[in-house]
């Protein structure tokens, strides 16, 4: 079996100069992920969340953006999740893609708040009635004695909304919007001098700097 000490790759599939960037990250953000759809990235959206625990202990998991509206990041969960739990008590995170077969991540750190019931409303119907169950049927994040426990409670709201096309949305699930206030551009290259570049939002206005590797 291999080390993993000896696990490396050389990248050498692109290059990022800040002259060539966006002077908004939030169009650049865009462009990178149309790049990553035509690369036919596995599942692009799915993203590194990373909250802070009210004990102080960092927590991260992955989930899937779900749109880019008004310089905000949109994904959807259990507000009574534990990341619910740890974005009502501190409301900063980050978010981070990496995209293995373009060598790219990018990393936003940001402020998250709720979205709007409606908007809630409209995606959670959107979803296939599947999830929709999904969502009403699993106490997310809770301990539960067994999977059986988890089927049964499925059965028991597909005979509640029984005949319905789609569910409401349960009161505990909806939408949280990130504004940005750093993001940073990975690209790598080889002997790992990797291209940085990084926008803070200052004075009303984004800043764009490189970093060094």
């Amino acid at each position: 079996m291999k080390p993993i000490s000896e696990i490396r790759n050389e990248y050498s599939k692109g290059s990022l100069d800040i002259a060539n960037v966006d002077r908004n990250p939030i169009v650049q953000f865009n462009k990178w992920f149309q790049e990553a759809l035509q690369a036919e990235v596995l599942e692009p959206n799915a993203m590194t969340l990373s909250t802070v625990t009210k004990s102080g202990r960092p927590a991260a998991r992955i989930v899937l953006l779900k749109g880019v509206e008004d310089n905000t990041f949109i994904f959807f969960t259990n507000y009574q999740s534990k990341k619910g739990n740890d974005l009502e008590h501190n409301p900063f995170c980050s978010l981070t893609f990496f995209w293995p077969e373009l060598e790219r991540q990018v990393r936003i750190d940001g402020l998250c708040e709720r979205t709007t019931p409606e908007a809630s409303e409209r995606y959670f119907q959107s979803r296939p009635r599947g999830s929709q169950i999904g969502a009403w049927a699993s106490p997310q994040s809770n301990l539960i004695v067994n999977r059986e426990i988890l089927e049964a409670r499925v059965k028991e709201i597909e005979k509640r909304f029984e005949g319905k096309v789609v569910l409401p949305k349960p009161n505990q699930w909806g939408g949280y919007a990130v504004t940005p206030l750093e993001i940073e551009f990975w690209q790598g290259r080889s002997n790992r001098l990797h291209d940085r570049i990084v926008y803070y939002f200052s004075n009303d206005q984004w800043v764009t700097h490189r970093l060094a590797p």
